[in-house]
């Protein structure tokens, strides 16, 4: 696989780590990956979303429990840390969708440094999405 496009809807910690875990596996072998940020995940590509997100209310009962394993295995606690690790491999972009940042008033001055943008849905379906080898939604 040459290249892999993602789309992330949720932003619940514990929904977010295996998303980035697939961009980090792909990406620490070469994969190009290109992530797409939608409905409530396009919240996470700002400083203020990033620090504010929760363990998926399904699983609260046992998010101490899923972070200290987490830090038991070495991987970054907090989901920026993360999202920083997945961009220094260098081969990883995060984009914003368009109609999601309207709806929840993100705008691209409040992006973190890591992201490119926010671009159009059919843009990344059509440039990214169709283009790679394999499109996983999360």
């Amino acid at each position: 696989m040459k290249k892999l496009a993602i789309v992330i809807r949720d932003d619940g910690y514990d929904r977010l780590y295996t998303p980035l875990t697939f961009a980090y596996v792909a990406a620490k072998q070469g994969v190009e990956v290109d992530i797409l940020f939608v409905l409530w995940a396009v919240r996470v590509l700002t400083e203020q979303g990033a620090k504010a997100v929760k363990m998926d209310c399904q699983h609260a009962t046992e998010e101490e429990w899923f972070k200290d394993r987490v830090r038991r295995d070495g991987d970054p606690l907090a989901i920026h840390d993360f999202i920083k690790l997945v961009k220094r491999m260098g081969n990883v972009r995060f984009y914003g969708c368009q109609l999601a940042a309207a709806t929840f008033d993100v705008t691209e001055s409040q992006l973190i440094p890591e992201a490119e943008g926010i671009v159009d849905s059919l843009w990344f379906l059509e440039e990214k999405a169709i283009k790679a080898d394999h499109c996983q939604y999360f």
